[in-house]
């Protein structure tokens, strides 16, 4: 019987079962629509100590969850990976991000979704790894054991993203904009001393010039002049329940075809308003329902 089908006190008593099991390893998702359980990214502020962090560079790349059997998107839905890209994977859970490289996520995003892969595309995704789901001790001690599993695959493809310290604010500055010259997104900080969580904490950061965060579509709005006759803006709604317009950042292409409504899109913005909608807020793409 589903989870959600039990009787209401028989759900709760799972639920204290397993509640004693959260340093456990992640067990395998059985389902394909099953969203498997990953720590979250805050956003970076002043207020927080760079040196407790250790760093690593924001990949532009598609999050990828290894089961165990299994290569996942973010969503539970399986990623159609070569049998030969995922046979050095061991029998555990993994967290990391599937890449081509800088300013590649179209042409990786479109070769991970295939139902049929191909190989020559995976050949030139590497799966950078940075969380041992389940793993016991701090974020420290399981970034060195994900160092041993890459090491015991012995195989390019499968990685561990580089993690450094920092002294100081200015010295995480002045690395954010050497990466971001380089053609990269931004950082990413993880405290090192963290014990393994899910959900959205401030254990893990994102640093970016630019915030970026997700929105449903709930209506089109026409354009305008030269956009006449094609998507001006899209109305679209924030998870705490705030609409707002978003009408730059769209190619023309775009403009003829639009996300469609109940779609959620991804968009940049500066900053936040005195009323809590995003400042300068601009479409960067559209999520894939994985």
């Amino acid at each position: 019987m589903k989870f959600a089908l039990l009787p209401p006190l028989r759900r709760l008593a799972v639920l204290l079962l397993l509640g004693g099991a959260l340093q456990a390893p992640v067990p395998v998702v059985a389902s394909g629509t099953t969203a498997p359980p990953l720590l979250l990214a805050k956003h970076f502020a002043e207020i927080h100590d760079p040196a407790d962090y250790l760093i690593s560079e924001k990949l532009d790349g598609v999050r990828a969850y290894w089961d165990g059997t299994q290569l996942r998107f973010r969503s539970g839905r399986q990623i159609h990976a070569p049998a030969w890209f995922t046979a050095p994977f061991p029998a555990q859970g993994l967290d990391g991000e599937l890449w081509m490289g800088r300013r590649s996520f179209e042409r990786l995003s479109a070769a991970v979704r295939r139902q049929e892969p191909v190989d020559a595309e995976w050949k030139e995704v590497v799966y950078h790894l940075y969380e041992l789901p389940g793993g016991e001790g701090s974020f420290s001690e399981r970034i060195a054991r994900l160092q041993t599993i890459a090491a015991n695959a012995a195989v390019p493809w499968l990685q561990v993203l580089p993690q450094v310290r920092v002294k100081d604010h200015a010295t995480l500055k002045r690395k954010l904009a050497l990466v971001v010259r380089d053609g990269g997104e931004g950082l990413m900080l993880h405290r090192a001393d963290a014990m393994w969580q899910t959900g959205r904490s401030d254990v893990l950061l994102k640093m970016k010039p630019q915030h970026d965060a997700e929105a449903t579509v709930v209506a089109h709005e026409e354009g305008q002049g030269k956009y006449r006759g094609m998507l001006g803006a899209l109305v679209v709604m924030t998870p705490e329940g705030r609409r707002f317009r978003l009408g730059t950042g769209f190619t023309d292409a775009q403009r003829r075809q639009p996300p469609a409504i109940g779609s959620t899109v991804t968009y940049r913005y500066r900053e936040m308003t005195g009323t809590g909608l995003p400042r300068f807020a601009s479409f960067l793409r559209v999520r894939e329902h994985e």
